[in-house]
This record gives structure tokens, C-alpha cells and sequence, in this order.
């Protein structure tokens, strides 16, 4: 990633945090059901910018097969931070069709910032080391509504 464009994510992330602040408590947000394989995932939906910008944030703990499916209205290069988030998370940048892109590992309460590869439209938040446990990579695709499977 160049130096304009890491700026540009750290900027994004800095309104984010400040739009978020007020918010002291986890949100709760509607359900769906996805797969990954045999691996059934209730993911929260969140896909207004105000539902992505909290995402995860003061989530003391979750589920096995608990997450966040962050929704977005167009391809772009999405990129993700971990303010105010306590939980070791992985996350998977997904493609129209349900295809992992690329998984990352990102560490509670930091700034760092983890994109995706390529322009996607689809992000999944789990517990740290879910797709890995499951021998989940990328390529892998996953199944529900939101991907037309």
C-alpha cells in the first residue's frame, strides 16, 4: 500500500473512531445465516455507515461461530482497524460471489490497518484463528443471501 493511500485509510479511520465515540456498549445488530463448507456462521449484518463504523467496538466476547458481516454499496478497497475493539479478530475480505480474497489477523485495541487485495463489496469478522482452525483460505468460498448461493 503507498503513502497516500495508507494516509488516506488512517484519515477514514480517524472520522470513524470520532463518529463512534458516543457509543459505549456493543451494538446489536440482525442476524443471517452463512457457510463455509460444513461450518455454519450466524453473522451480524451491519451495512449502514454508521453499523460499520462501531462494527465489534466494546465487544467483551463472542460466540464460536459468531460474527460480523460488514456490507458495503460499492467495490472498493476496504480497510479495518481495531479501536475500541477488545477481541483478537480474523477477518476475511470477500468477494461478490462469496470467495475469499485475502485473511488477515488483526490485534484488540490498535490502529493498524488491514486491507483488502482487491476492491470487494464483503467483509466477515470472526474470532481470532477461525478460518485457520477450519482450513478455511482464501479462495474458499462461503454460502448465503448476501452472495446470490
Amino acid at each position: 500500500m503507498d503513502r497516500l493511500t495508507k494516509l488516506v485509510a488512517a484519515l477514514i479511520a480517524l472520522a470513524w473512531i470520532n463518529a463512534a465515540a458516543a457509543q459505549d456498549g456493543p451494538q446489536k445488530l440482525p442476524t443471517i445465516q452463512l457457510s463455509a463448507g460444513m461450518h455454519l456462521i450466524r453473522a451480524e449484518v451491519a451495512q449502514t455507515p454508521e453499523q460499520r463504523s462501531i462494527g465489534l467496538m466494546h465487544r467483551p466476547s463472542m460466540g464460536q461461530s459468531e460474527g460480523m458481516l460488514f456490507i458495503f454499496e460499492q467495490p472498493a478497497q476496504q480497510c479495518f482497524w481495531m479501536k475500541n475493539t477488545l477481541l483478537p479478530l480474523s477477518i476475511a475480505f470477500l468477494a461478490d460471489d462469496g470467495s475469499i480474497v485475502n485473511i488477515e489477523s488483526m490485534k484488540p485495541q490498535t490502529l493498524d490497518s488491514h486491507c483488502s487485495k482487491k476492491p470487494v463489496r464483503f467483509v466477515l469478522e470472526m474470532n481470532e484463528g477461525w478460518f485457520a482452525k477450519r482450513g478455511i483460505k482464501p479462495g474458499a468460498a462461503l454460502k448465503g443471501a448476501p452472495f446470490g448461493n
